[in-house]
């Protein structure tokens, strides 16, 4: 059996795909079922990956039909008001990198998998090798069950890359608060078409404040510093962050109607590697946490499908199958953190609007 710990877009992803092959595939999530929690905002899937593998799931038109491509949408002002760029997406414009809601993602790949494919409520607690390859894994509920591959696509802490190495995340220098404000149409009109469609940034000059449209009518909010860890907790108020900008800010603050929650930026090393283990693998964030600014998820799935095919192309042998994949995966996610990393810098500091403008290379703005 193939055991995939976590049911995020990469775990999903190698379980479709490896169905579409005629591949068994067990999925253990330790959400107690699909609408357990929240998912999140929105993630735009790139055309050459996180696209690349929906097509190679057999999953492009469902997709497409769910995606927004007004998400594509930029708007950009400093902390005075002034409108710095704006970019609106046409009707007719490739889908690029068009937005969908996460929960609308993660429904997609779980309603694409037969019954059974997924074990809802099994938490991962730890994993012992078989003398005849592959593991024994065990679960927090007491259970247990015998894998030929386990693959650790548990995220951003996962347990199962403690078994290949001793990495763990670590602090990339950015904090954000982010909250929500729900029906924003009805609730903030004035708000609502304000931040637009898609993207809506306000750079500061220590502060960024972004602000998403989601699918269900949503609008995420966030406000990021540059510090250390301890610079803001829960016990902040959001609103003083913004003391002295443009009052609409304030107000886009305070419509909030979740309690801002605190996220630290973790990273793994950029080019981490470990020593190939017969019956194990990682994919996604367990394999090469990034900065959240549009490369995680899309190599996260890009993992599964290519492990996928791997494994598609050795069924009999699954440590061939890792060799194929790894050694691709570790030099394509490689180069997605250094993007990414940059990406991080390109959008920090007090000369941040500078650098996004010049990377935009926009019209001037009057």
């Amino acid at each position: 059996m193939i055991a995939i710990i976590g049911g995020g877009p990469g775990g999903l992803t190698l379980a479709r795909v490896l169905h579409v092959h005629g591949i068994d595939a067990v999925v253990f999530e330790r959400d107690a079922s699909c609408r357990a929690r929240t998912q999140g905002g929105m993630l735009d899937l790139h055309a050459d990956t996180g696209q690349l593998a929906l097509r190679t799931a057999g999953l492009e038109s469902e997709f497409l039909a769910a995606a927004r491509r007004e998400g594509q949408d930029h708007r950009m002002l400093d902390h005075t008001g002034k409108l710095l760029f704006q970019q609106d997406t046409p009707d007719d414009a490739p889908m690029a990198r068009p937005e969908i809601d996460r929960a609308d993602l993660r429904d997609l790949l779980v309603d694409s998998l037969p019954a059974g494919a997924i074990s809802w409520g099994r938490a991962f607690s730890h994993a012992e090798p078989r003398s005849a390859g592959g593991y024994v894994v065990h679960f927090t509920d007491g259970s247990l069950v015998e894998a030929d591959l386990l693959v650790g696509a548990d995220g951003a802490n996962s347990r199962v890359r403690r078994l290949l190495t001793d990495a763990q995340p670590e602090y990339a220098g950015t904090i954000a608060l982010q909250s929500s404000i729900h029906d924003a149409d009805r609730t903030h009109p004035e708000l609502a078409e304000m931040v637009g469609r898609g993207n809506f940034w306000v750079f500061g000059p220590d502060l960024r404040l972004s602000a998403q449209r989601h699918g269900d009518g949503s609008i995420g909010v966030s406000l990021s510093q540059q510090g250390p860890e301890d610079l803001v907790d829960e016990r902040t108020d959001p609103a003083r962050l913004v003391d002295g900008w443009d009052p609409r800010f304030g107000r886009l603050v305070q419509a909030c109607d979740e309690p801002f929650v605190v996220r630290k930026i973790a990273v793994l090393p950029i080019g981490l590697t470990w020593p190939r283990r017969s019956g194990i693998t990682l994919l996604g964030d367990a394999a090469h946490l990034m900065p959240p600014v549009g490369e995680g998820a899309n190599a996260a799935m890009l993992d599964g499908a290519e492990l996928a095919l791997a494994i598609a192309a050795h069924p009999t042998d699954l440590d061939a199958a890792v060799a194929a994949y790894e050694p691709v995966m570790l030099a394509r996610s490689t180069e997605a953190a250094k993007l990414s990393a940059r990406a991080l810098e390109m959008i920090s500091g007090p000369d941040a609007a500078q650098k996004v403008l010049r990377f935009f290379q926009p019209d001037p703005v009057d």
